[in-house]
């Protein structure tokens, strides 16, 4: 067996430190207070693991924990485990428990509850995939985790420390609880106090909380996280004035978005701090190929023909973005810009021939989307006027966040053509993350059946399996070819958010989610 080490090397990587470098772990500077963050969209459900959007994440993954999560440069370390070893051959891992961890509930937390978290997701988690090499789990005593593969597969622990639809560990007597069902208990800092869905959530310093020792800092969404402040309120705002309002008066402490017209205000006021982070998600259209005309490779590649990025881009950012060819950014490692012959066509004439081609006889077309997240709905809006202009009957259909993602994981739903949204979590999280969106059981395209295209699974499978990084790698570029050439998705380009908080709000840095421990109110 190989031990792991992953907890304190990978931080010390992560910020540079020395090795043998012992620091103090880190005081909340002041204990109290109350903060109020302006969350752009409604959320319906608190259930991690049967919801992939970033609505539910920003609540969620601060009352929940996981075996594992990410640092702050997105690679794995250990989160409710204190060591995991790997054997040899790849084909178990052993995961020994941190001592002394509580749930909200008071109960305290064993191997059986992690048994059953892990049973609740491979029955009905969205991205229950990430175990499909998994022969078993075992729990030896209570304080031990075991996992036993089929196939030893080298990526396995970046898919299971990815929070993109973690694994989160619940009390073992809410294992059967029902999709987006979820009794919301975990062992986090802070533990959910009130729900109300549409209006806010409110979450409260959880004092039985244990840090994780092996860090001295906040990292990612791990590392050594205490709750400073009192309370978190998540208040569903969806207009981006009233956001900015909130801020200006002190009603809000922090906002999740600032919008582009806004900023050169805001940098004038020495009461707020702004926090951009670039890259924040890929702008993207999914088409549903369970129902025609989408399900018409033709049709589907006449809309790709028809697209103009940059007019999509900048109505939908108010020209904060960059083009962006494909599925990570390109200041990763694993970006490619395979498939770059489909992206940003803009060919009129070419999308009209496609669409001869494809039989289309003037069928209504709808645009799903929704106006809590504005980039989506003003994306939308531009899509649809570049489909009118080649002859395509584009119809927008608006509905909240929410609504919209139920509609389009419905499996053989007719209700509509293309789903707009954005991917921002996964592409940071790596290309696996990423494409895990692509297939089975959840795969964003919608295949009817759920009977995935066999050469995407093939390049997946790759992706996942094969022994080198150079060849996953090509796996990963091979994949993304097909799904553009093959127009199961339409990447628009990346955008920059940029968050906001008062400035006596300290500890505040921007991430993939909001993380509100370590996170202090001056005074």
């Amino acid at each position: 067996m190989k031990r792991s080490h992953l907890a304190y090397s990978i931080l010390a990587v992560g910020l540079g430190l020395p090795m043998a470098a012992q620091a103090a772990p880190f005081e909340c500077p002041s204990r109290g207070g109350d903060i109020v963050f302006g969350q752009e969209a409604n959320v319906n459900s608190l259930d991690q693991m049967t919801s992939n959007t970033i609505s539910t994440r920003n609540i969620a993954m601060n009352i929940y924990e996981s075996l594992m999560t990410r640092d702050e440069n997105n690679a794995p370390i250990l989160e409710l485990a204190e060591s995991m070893e790997e054997s040899g051959d790849g084909m178990t891992y052993t995961f020994r428990l941190r001592q002394g961890i509580t749930f909200h509930n008071g109960k305290p937390m064993t191997s059986a509850d992690v048994a059953a978290s892990f049973n609740r997701y491979n029955r009905i988690g969205l991205q229950r995939s990430t175990l499909d090499n998994v022969a078993s789990w075992e729990t030896p005593d209570p304080h031990t985790f075991i996992i036993r593969m089929k196939q030893a597969q080298p990526t396995f622990i970046e898919a299971l420390s990815s929070f993109s639809v973690p694994i989160v560990i619940i009390p073992s007597e809410h294992e059967n609880d029902e999709r987006q069902q979820l009794r919301t208990v975990g062992t986090g800092p802070f533990r959910l106090l009130e729900f109300t869905p549409g209006s806010h959530a409110r979450l409260g310093r959880f004092d039985g909380y244990k840090p994780n020792t092996a860090f001295e800092q906040r990292t990612g969404f791990g590392g050594y996280r205490v709750a400073c402040v009192d309370t978190v309120t998540f208040r569903i705002v969806t207009e981006a004035s009233a956001r900015v309002a909130g801020l200006e008066t002190g009603a809000l402490q922090a906002v999740e978005d600032v919008p582009t017209r806004s900023l050169d205000t805001l940098r004038r006021n020495n009461a707020i701090t702004l926090v951009p982070l670039q890259n924040w998600w890929i702008q993207i259209a999914l088409p549903n190929t369970s129902t025609p005309p989408t399900n018409n490779i033709a049709f589907r590649r006449a809309v790709q023909a028809a697209l103009g990025m940059e007019d999509i881009m900048d109505a939908a950012t108010d020209g904060n973005y960059r083009l962006n060819v494909g599925f990570q950014f390109p200041n990763q490692p694993s970006y490619t810009d395979a498939g770059r012959e489909t992206y940003n066509i803009n060919d009129q004439a070419r999308a009209r021939a496609l669409l001869r081609e494809s039989g289309y006889r003037n069928e209504p077309i709808i645009l799903l989307t929704n106006r809590d997240y504005p980039p989506m709905y003003n994306a939308a809006l531009v899509m649809q006027q570049q489909l009118r202009a080649v002859g395509i009957n584009a119809n927008l259909r608006v509905v909240d966040w929410p609504t919209s993602v139920q509609m389009s994981q419905r499996l053989n739903s007719d209700e509509w053509h293309f789903y707009h949204t954005g991917w921002g979590t996964q592409p940071a999280l790596g290309a696996l993350a990423t494409m895990q969106f692509l297939v089975s059981p959840n795969a964003a395209y919608r295949p009817r059946d759920n009977n995935d295209d066999p050469d995407v699974m093939a390049a997946w499978n790759r992706m996942n399996n094969e022994r080198t990084a150079d060849a996953r790698q090509q796996g990963f570029a091979d994949m993304q070819r097909l799904i553009l050439e093959r127009a199961y998705a339409y990447p628009f380009g990346a955008l920059t958010k940029v968050q906001a908080v008062r400035s006596n709000v300290q500890g505040f840095v921007p991430f993939r989610i909001p993380r509100f421990s370590n996170v202090w109110i001056q005074r």
